[in-house]
Order: C-alpha cells, then structure tokens, then sequence
C-alpha cells in the first residue's frame, strides 16, 4: 500500500492494529496514535472543481453618492462567482467573489479559463496555487478582476483547509479573539428617508449589532450634516457612529467636511476622496483628529501597501475577494499590524469575520444582511459583536435559493 493510498479514520473510529507499522519502542497506543496522525497529514489531490455565476438580486434598488452625483445607476443586484472544489479523499470548499454593477460574467469567463491548472494539485499548497493560477492567467496582470476571479478559488481552498482540519477557519489562521465589533451599513443608505434609517438604525442595535454607518457625499453638502445630526441625535450618544463619502468629494471639500463633522466623535470617515488619492487622504489624517478609513475599492495589496506607506489610511479596508483572497489579505494584514493600524475590512462578512478575528489589533466587520439568502446559516450577533461559529471552515453551506439564481456553471475534472 502506498502513501498515497492511506486514508484517514474517521474521527472516534479505532485504527485496526493491523494497519499500524512498528514504530521502534513505542507503545501500541502510541504507534496507532502516530500511524492515524500520519495518515491524516496524507497528500490529498484537486479531483473536481465547479464555477457557479449566481445572481443575488436586491429587494430594493441602492443608492450612494455615486448615483446622487450621476456617476453611476442604482444597484439592483449583485453577481457572485462561487468555486466549489472537491479533493479525491472527498473533502470539499466553498468560495466566493463578487462584483456589483459590472464585471461579473467576467470574472466567471477568466475563471474558467484558469480553474484547469488546480485539477491534481495538492489543496494544501495555497501560495503555489495562487501564484500558478497568476500565471495562467498573466496576460491580464495581477489586480483587479484577474485576482478577482482567483479569489473565489482561493477561499475555497482555506475553506477546504480548515474542514479537513476541523476546525473554523479563524481557529486555522490562529485567532485572537472568538467575536469581533461589529457594525450595520446596509440600513444608511441615501436612497432611504431619514426616519427609515433611524429606524433601522434602532433594530440593528437591537439585534446586537453595535455601531451604525451613514452613507454621505450629496451634491448638497447641508443634507449630509442634516442627516448625520439626525441620526446621532436620535441614537444613544455611545452609539458608535461612521460616515462614508464613496469617493465623492474633491479635496476642499472632503477637508470642510471632515471639519464640520468633528463634533460628532465618528468612528472614521470612509472614502472622503477617489480611492487612489494616497496624497490627498494622508493629508486628511493628518489634519483631522476623525481617523480615515479606505482601501474597499483597491484591487491588489501592492496598491493597499502605497495608501499605508503614504500615511493615507488609519483604518485599513480591505476586501478579501477583490484583493485575490485570504492568501492576500494575509499578506496586507500583516503589513498593516506591523504599522499599527485598524482593520475593518469591507462587505462579505462571512469570509471576513474569521479574518478579522485573526487580527491582532481589535478590528471591525461590516454587517450586511444581503448575502442571508446565498446560505443555510446565519451569522450570530449579540451585544454589539458578530460571533465566529464552532462549524468548520467558513461555517456554511450553499442554500437552495443560490442554486435558483445559478445562471451558469463549468465543471473541471470527475467526482471521486
């Protein structure tokens, strides 16, 4: 029997003596203990892999700054590119990315022309994987949707990992903290009336999220202080409150702006300018006593890596499927800590929460309740925190209703 012919007990299973080797003077215990270890650490190989474009479409169109200054059309959906990848001893992920607006069938598209070269590969080599899947795919270089469409696969691999482990993958990633501060977006936006965002500000507190962000940015810049003061009179003044601009002031503005709304104690002012401004926001933080937070909208950490060296950013926003997913965002991470800044990263929660939790510096995770329909299980929020599960990997499994909204798949390699 060859190595690669060994397969894991079940967990609890007894190990039959006869497949246990002599291990010089060990004990039996022992030596079954070993000969079950060592066949838990056998190389597994990539056997199938299956691309999914799904279409998550939102109860209500979504309006920002950018739609109120006629940059762009309101969102009406949100299109996700799923990797489910199975391994020949039957461990299986669940990836995802996400592109709003455009860019979708894109990142399906350059999926499936990279996902081939993953068929026979160990999953444990995630770094190797990543950078192969780079080089299949160089022509197009190495940010923006091309890291995007390896993203969904990436975190299907650590997802995967930490299955096979059993463990949650925060727990892999070594985490520090089992929940992580957490704060509701999706109830601010500027397309809703003032009193429904008060509203729903009271029942995102009262369903354990912590802190509220408003949507700022409007071509009448009296409306967005009208609104926050509103909002912040409305809340317990412990509340934690944040604003966010989507880029759409100029550098004036963005410096009155952040002057007027100083008196409010914000958390951060997100993305008072164009995302790649690294001069512009570095002024800002040093002007300001409100810290900036950016980096949602960049798409690799070479361009997250200037913001910082620029002394651009005091929170740190990455996404992981945007940036090319959790190897990535691992490797930002740890830049950011070492310059010792605030992580909040942007959207997904499911993925980052567990990443978040990893984080040495007491972090943030964006709430929103819009992914809800794509998954079995819930998130658990309670006293102002969003917990990490005990289920392993990611902690969910794709739901019916995804599967509805599939509006294409590519499958690569067999089923064991």
């Amino acid at each position: 029997m060859t190595r690669a012919d060994v397969r894991p007990a079940p967990r609890g299973a007894a190990v039959p003596t006869s497949d246990i080797h002599p291990v010089s003077a060990l004990s039996s215990p022992d030596a079954a203990l070993i000969a079950a270890a060592q066949a838990d650490a056998t190389i597994d190989r990539i056997a199938h892999v299956k691309l999914s474009s799904v279409v998550l479409p939102l109860a209500v169109p979504i309006s920002d700054a950018k739609v109120l200054t006629g940059r762009q059309k309101p969102m009406t959906e949100v299109v996700f590119l799923i990797a489910e990848i199975t391994t020949e001893q039957g461990y299986e992920g669940v990836g995802f990315s996400y592109s709003k607006r455009a860019g979708g069938p894109g990142q399906f598209a350059h999926a499936q022309e990279i996902a081939p070269v993953l068929i026979g590969e160990d999953p444990s080599d995630i770094g190797k994987i990543w950078t192969k899947l780079t080089w299949a795919g160089a022509s197009v270089g190495r940010s923006g949707l091309a890291t995007q469409a390896i993203a969904a696969i990436d975190v299907s691999l650590w997802d995967l990992k930490a299955k096979r482990a059993g463990l949650p993958l925060a727990k892999l990633l070594g985490s520090h903290r089992d929940s992580v501060r957490t704060y509701n977006t999706s109830g601010g936006f500027l397309h809703t009336p003032i009193d429904e965002v008060i509203e729903n500000a009271g029942r995102s507190l009262e369903a354990g999220i912590g802190a509220i962000k408003l949507k700022v940015g409007q071509p009448d810049w009296r409306q967005d202080v009208a609104r926050v003061t509103a909002v912040r009179e409305a809340l317990d003044p412990d509340v934690p409150l944040m604003v966010d601009a989507n880029q759409q002031w100029d550098r004036a503005t963005a410096m009155r702006m952040g002057r007027i709304f100083e008196e409010f104690g914000l958390v951060w002012i997100e993305e008072p300018l164009d995302a790649y401004d690294a001069e512009g926001h570095a002024n800002l933080a040093r002007a300001l006593d409100t810290p900036i937070a950016t980096g949602e909208m960049l798409a690799s950490v070479a361009e997250h890596v200037r913001l910082i060296d620029a002394g651009a950013s005091d929170v740190v926003q990455p996404d992981a499927p945007r940036i090319g997913g959790i190897t990535q965002f691992q490797k930002l991470a740890a830049y950011a800590e070492a310059k010792q800044l605030e992580l909040a990263p942007h959207f997904a929660m499911e993925i980052h929460l567990h990443l978040a939790a990893a984080y040495p510096i007491e972090p943030w995770v964006e709430h929103f309740d819009w992914l809800d329909p794509l998954f079995d299980e819930q998130l658990e929020t309670r006293d102002g925190r969003m917990y990490v599960s005990d289920r392993p990997g990611l902690g969910f499994t794709l739901s019916e209703q995804a599967r509805a909204w599939t509006v294409g798949t590519a499958e690569f390699g067999k089923r064991p």
